[in-house]
């Protein structure tokens, strides 16, 4: 082996041990210094009461994992909202990403407690809007709790839980079911749906929103998110939405297929136009009739895959709006 070879390969050696020292390490900031299984009271109620403020629903339990980063006294979190299939890999994949760099999560899990798996196929066997009130619950836990810094929580969804993470940004909506007295410091967004416009839905909290969405979807389309942006832009408000070309629904699930898939008989509105005409009333504009998940306009077999492009930039810009919000080194 020449003097240059020899060189070449000992830089080399010395690179990829870096690597791999830098992956171990992250791997461990990865690890929750503590994890706790939250129980919480809350209710299953339909849209209409959710709308109207109206409590008379059924009790249910729901549950969330709240995971402890590693640092010292009240450290920042995220509380994150799942989508219709539930808690998946995607779920998992952002609660190791903000534990490493030192923000804990509190991860909702919407449905097990309700008797529930899955509403893909089957959207009207929960309430769109009821996880907001979940996690308008979930802040009464972590106003009290020791490890949690209550002025720096923020909430993240993706899909039915983006839709959440971005209505629950909603004066109307905290002065009817937020009894905690405090306030998310950001609301994040992934792919949420955006074709029914509510009453009052651009008087939001005075917080940043943040939309992340791809290109591609035609499951819960870019259009009506964009439109939304744009009426909210012209009310005065932070909000932000970042596109990412040829980006499917789900995009930052490290399991899924890289190449777009049918998601089999999952219901989607995206052919849809829904209004709130009057408080609780959620109108099909087409028909003019109560909206339902029979109507025509209610399709079936979107695509969803991974993107492995948009989700590393994805959480570059989650991270850097969080060590903002938070005041993060």
């Amino acid at each position: 082996m020449t003097k240059c070879r020899y060189a070449y390969f000992v830089a080399m050696m010395y690179f990829l041990s870096a690597i791999q020292v830098g992956a171990e390490d992250l791997a461990i900031k990865q690890i929750a210094a503590r994890t706790e299984l939250h129980s919480i009271s809350s209710l299953t109620i339909s849209d209409e009461q959710f709308l109207k403020g109206d409590d008379n629903g059924k009790p249910a339990t729901v549950t969330a994992q709240l995971r402890i980063a590693q640092g010292q006294g009240r450290l920042p979190l995220v509380v994150m909202a799942h989508g219709s299939g539930g808690m998946g890999a995607n779920v998992d994949f952002w609660t190791r990403q903000l534990n490493g760099i030192g923000i804990s999560t509190f991860a909702l899990d919407a449905f097990t407690g309700r008797g529930l798996t899955n509403v893909s196929n089957d959207q009207a066997l929960l309430g769109r809007l009821n996880m907001i009130l979940d996690v308008y619950r979930m802040l009464d836990i972590l106003a009290k709790h020791s490890r949690v810094d209550a002025q720096r929580i923020a909430l993240m969804g993706f899909s039915r839980g983006g839709q959440a993470a971005l209505y629950a940004s909603l004066k109307r909506f905290h002065q009817a079911w937020n009894k905690s007295g405090i306030d998310f410091a950001a609301y994040i967004a992934f792919y949420p749906e955006c074709m029914t416009t509510y009453q009052s839905d651009t008087e939001v909290v005075d917080r940043p929103v943040r939309i992340f969405q791809g290109t591609a979807d035609d499951y819960n389309p870019l259009a009506p998110c964009k439109a939304y942006v744009e009426r909210l832009r012209s009310a005065g408000r932070d909000v932000q939405l970042t596109e990412y070309p040829n980006a499917s629904h789900g995009f930052d699930n490290p399991l899924g297929s890289l190449k777009p898939r049918i998601a089999q008989n999952a219901q989607t509105v995206r052919r849809c136009v829904i209004r709130e005409d009057s408080p609780g009333r959620l109108v099909n504009t087409a028909t003019g009739n109560n909206f339902s998940y029979k109507d025509a306009c209610v399709e079936r077999d979107p695509h969803v895959g991974s993107d492995p492009a948009a989700t590393q930039a994805a959480s570059q810009a989650v991270e850097g709006l969080l060590k903002t919000v938070f005041k993060l080194n």
